[in-house]
């Protein structure tokens, strides 16, 4: 059932989904990231182990500055669903999975409707729904299309809708684009700044998205580079002037809500 939605463009969408959708590589991926300090999980324990999505990884087991960890089993992130098997939908009910974040354009979402595990609703969050003029030259610039994700009017809202869910959920909370790496790339950089892990092991998360995707070294339309999340936080520099006031101006949690979250999702 789905909650939300966000109108779209319907052509400038498919040239969003061209660019961001995902490219199967076959070249071998690179070694994964050096792990920092605070990585609790290596990366076989926190995959999520499914046959037919690609990305498929526990947001917990980091540590934050103050020494807190971030819980395990409540917050997951994958690429597209519409390939999950049978035994991929079991194992997202097993592991409690009771709200499924779509963050992808309306022709996404026709292209390849989600599959969602029994009795969870599936929301839909288009990211790009109110500024997708800004997706036409992703393939060949990217930094624009993540600096899209801070400046279009409806990323804020949609982003805030993760969170508040991760928020409310009595259960796990499952977000997704259609690579895994972009959109959902931002919201996990977003969630674990929140909750106070380091930004070396925020750039180590993202990173993993070329291991996890088989990506090779440089290839930016199926893997990620660093220099695509550091224009994300830029954007929020220039436009909010912190990450700070991004979190309060810009998706509008209060200090209620980062306190409700941070004591969910920390131990």
């Amino acid at each position: 059932m789905v909650h939300r939605s966000i109108r779209v463009t319907a052509a400038v969408a498919t040239a969003a989904a061209i660019a961001l959708g995902p490219v199967v590589g076959t070249a071998l991926a690179a070694d994964p990231p050096a792990a920092t300090s605070a990585v609790v999980d290596n990366v076989t324990q926190r995959a999520v182990p499914l046959q037919g999505v690609l990305n498929a990884r526990d947001l917990g087991g980091y540590r934050t500055t103050d020494g807190r960890t971030v819980r395990t089993g409540l917050v997951y992130r994958t690429g597209e669903l519409n390939k999950a098997t049978d035994a991929d939908l079991a194992t997202l009910t097993q592991r409690n999975v009771k709200v499924v974040d779509d963050l992808r354009t309306l022709p996404e979402r026709l292209l390849a409707p989600d599959r969602v595990p029994a009795g969870a609703v599936d929301n839909v969050d288009d990211i790009f729904g109110g500024n997708l003029a800004a997706m036409i030259p992703s393939a060949q610039n990217l930094d624009g299309t993540y600096r899209a994700m801070i400046t279009g009017p409806g990323a804020n809202q949609g982003f805030a809708n993760v969170l508040h869910d991760i928020i409310n959920t009595k259960g796990a909370v499952l977000y997704h684009c259609s690579a895994g790496k972009d959109r959902t790339g931002w919201t996990s950089a977003v969630v674990l700044t929140i909750l106070g892990v380091n930004r070396q092991t925020v750039d180590y998360d993202y990173l993993l998205s070329n291991y996890y995707r088989n990506a090779a070294n440089g290839d930016a339309v199926n893997g990620v580079q660093l220099s695509m999340l550091d224009s994300a936080f830029d954007q929020v520099n220039q436009t909010y002037g912190s990450f700070d006031n991004y979190v309060h101006q810009g998706l509008k949690l209060t200090d209620g809500d980062i306190a409700a979250l941070q004591a969910k999702m920390l131990n």
